[in-house]
């Protein structure tokens, strides 16, 4: 199978050596904790944890498909399922991805204030 990027011809092969290979870690508070560990093991839905973490795996492989910026350095995944799952995740250079937290569309607001807190908080320790 051929493809055609930006006037080049590439095979599925080339086009795969192409995409940025992304590093997943998650934020560690000095505690220890991981909020975004915590929130998805405790998922009760767990179709919806499997489907997350497939969607993970996808980022890692450089798609990062429906996402979108929310401000203070922090962006959204959405995942379009049960009551709109989302991920938030602040990216560190162009190959590292720190995920922050999850949420739902309910509880949007506050995980979008929780996600730029512990983005901040992050980058404070990393200077």
């Amino acid at each position: 199978m051929k493809f055609v990027v930006r006037g080049l011809d590439l095979t599925e092969s080339s086009l795969k050596a192409t995409l940025p290979v992304i590093e997943l870690l998650r934020y560690q508070q000095e505690d220890g904790r991981e909020p975004f560990t915590d929130w998805i093991t405790a998922l009760r839905d767990k179709v919806a944890a499997a489907r997350i973490r497939v969607r993970l795996h996808q980022i890692e492989a450089g798609n990062f498909g429906d996402s979108k910026s929310v401000g203070g350095g922090v962006a959204e995944l959405r995942v379009p399922i049960g009551p709109g799952y989302r991920v938030y995740f602040g990216r560190y250079g162009s190959t590292v991805v720190i995920l922050l937290c999850g949420g739902d569309k309910k509880t949007q607001a506050a995980d979008i204030a929780r996600a730029q807190q512990l983005w901040t908080e992050w980058r404070q320790r990393q200077s």
